[in-house]
C-alpha cells in the first residue's frame, strides 16, 4: 500500500454507488469474484468505484505463471517501412510515399537487427510497418523466410491485421490461404496492432482509411482458425467514450469465447504530441478527448479490463507509453506481464519516446514493485526465474 500512497493513490472515503446497474460497486465486484460475467452496464459502473477496490479485485483474478511472478520477454520491434497511405490522425510515425524521409528495410538490414537481438539473448522479433503502396506479398514472405532460415529459434511475431488485410486484397487471396502460406514460411504468431477502439464511429473519425472493426475481428478470427495465436490491443483516452471502451472489451471477449486465440491484452493510452512537419501537426485528433487518460484513468481501465476480460489469461503493463512508475503501479491493478524489452521502437520515437530498455531494467522494475521477475517466451513458457 505504501508504494501506491507515494504515487497519490491512497484509499480515502466510502465506496460509490453504481447508478448504471442500480447496485453498489461491492455487488458488481463480488459478482465477478464469484465467477460470473459482467455486462456492459456493470463495466461502466466500475468506473465509479474506488480505485484501490478495483485494484484489489483485479489482483485476485490475475493468473500468474508462478506465485507473485511478473513476466517479461526479450524482444525487438523492427519497423520495416515508415511509408503509409492510411494516414491515421494519431500517428506521428508515418510519412507519405516519395517523402525524403521514407525508407524500406532490406532483408540484410532486418537480419542484422535480428542478429543483435540474438546476441542479447532475445527470443522474439516483431516486424511490422506502414501500408506501403508498392510492397506486395513477396516482400513480406521474403522477410519471414529470411529470418526463419537464418535464426530458426527466433519466434516471428509479426505483421498487423491491417497489413494482412491489405496483402489479402492485393494478392486476391482469401485469408485462410494467406495465413497458410505465411505459416509455411515461418510466421509463428501475430501482434494485435490497429485495433485502437473497435467501434466504427471512432475509427471513421480518427482513421477513416483503416479497416473497420468488423474486418479487424474477421482477420483475427481467420488467423486463430489457421493456428496463429495473437495479442489484442486497445488505444484509449482520445475521442472514445467509456461505453465505447467497454464495447471494445466485449468484442474481444466474444471472439476469445469463439477461438481462444488471444494470448494477452495490451491496453495503452493515446500519447499526444505536437510535431510540426511542413506546417501540419502529424499527431492531431479531429476533436478533443472525451475522457483524457491520466494515471488514475489508466489504472482504472487496466483493472476494469481484468474484470471484464474473464477469458484472457494475461494483461500487459504499458510501461512504454505510460512511463516506468505508472507501469510498475499497473502490476498491482491486474497486469501480470511487462511485455518486452523492445530494444527500439521507431513508431514511438517521433512522439518523443526513446526506447533502449534492457533485461536488467525490467528485472529491477519488477523487483522494486514487489514481484518476482520471470523471463518468458512468446508462448508464456518460462525461460529464467530471477528469484
Amino acid at each position: 500500500m505504501a508504494f501506491f500512497c507515494l504515487l497519490g493513490y491512497c484509499k480515502m472515503g466510502k465506496r460509490f454507488m453504481n447508478p448504471a446497474s442500480g447496485g453498489t460497486c461491492e455487488e458488481i465486484i463480488e459478482k465477478r469474484l464469484t465467477g460470473k460475467r459482467l455486462s456492459l452496464d456493470e463495466g461502466l459502473g466500475l468506473y465509479s468505484c474506488d480505485l484501490l477496490d478495483l485494484g484489489a479485485a483485479a489482483q485476485k483474478l490475475t493468473k500468474r505463471l508462478l506465485p507473485d511472478a511478473v513476466t517479461f520477454i526479450v524482444d525487438r520491434n523492427i519497423s520495416s517501412t515508415n511509408v503509409c497511405t492510411v494516414g491515421c490522425d494519431f500517428c506521428a510515425f508515418h510519412c507519405d510515399p516519395g517523402s525524403a524521409n521514407a525508407y524500406v528495410l532490406s532483408n540484410d538490414e532486418i537480419l542484422r537487427r535480428v542478429g543483435e537481438l540474438v546476441e542479447l539473448g532475445g527470443t522474439q522479433v516483431m516486424v511490422q510497418g506502414g501500408i506501403h503502396p508498392d510492397l506486395g506479398l513477396d516482400y513480406y514472405l521474403g522477410v519471414v523466410r529470411a529470418i526463419h532460415e537464418k535464426y530458426p529459434a527466433i519466434h516471428i511475431h509479426s505483421f498487423s491485421p491491417i497489413e494482412m488485410d491489405v496483402l489479402s486484397k492485393r494478392a486476391g487471396m482469401a485469408l485462410p490461404e494467406l495465413f497458410r502460406i505465411f505459416r509455411e514460411a515461418g510466421l509463428n504468431s501475430m501482434p494485435g496492432g490497429g485495433a485502437e477502439i473497435l467501434v466504427d464511429r471512432v475509427r471513421e473519425r480518427t482513421s477513416p482509411k483503416k479497416i473497420s472493426s468488423g474486418r479487424w475481428l474477421e482477420v483475427m478470427r481467420a488467423a486463430h482458425e489457421a493456428g496463429l495465436k495473437t495479442t489484442a490491443t486497445m488505444v484509449f483516452g482520445h475521442i472514445e467514450t467509456r461505453e465505447e471502451r467497454l464495447t471494445h472489451l466485449m468484442k474481444l471477449r466474444e471472439l476469445q469465447d469463439e477461438t481462444r486465440g488471444f494470448r494477452s491484452f495490451i491496453p495503452w493510452s493515446y500519447m499526444p504530441v505536437s510535431r510540426m512537419s511542413g506546417g501540419r501537426d502529424k499527431n492531431q485528433l479531429p476533436e478533443p478527448p472525451v475522457v483524457p487518460a491520466g494515471g488514475d484513468d489508466y489504472l482504472r481501465t487496466v483493472a476494469i479490463s481484468r474484470l471484464m476480460l474473464d477469458n484472457f489469461d494475461h494483461i500487459q503493463s504499458g510501461w512504454l507509453t505510460e512511463g516506468m512508475r505508472l507501469g510498475q503501479a499497473a502490476l498491482a491493478f491486474g497486469c501480470d506481464d511487462m511485455g518486452g524489452t523492445l530494444v527500439e521502437d521507431k513508431v514511438l520515437e517521433p512522439a518523443g519516446i526513446k526506447v533502449n530498455t534492457r533485461k536488467d531494467d525490467l528485472v529491477r522494475l519488477i523487483r522494486q514493485a514487489g514481484f518476482m521477475p520471470v523471463q518468458r517466451d512468446t508462448n508464456y513458457g518460462i525461460v529464467k526465474v530471477f528469484d
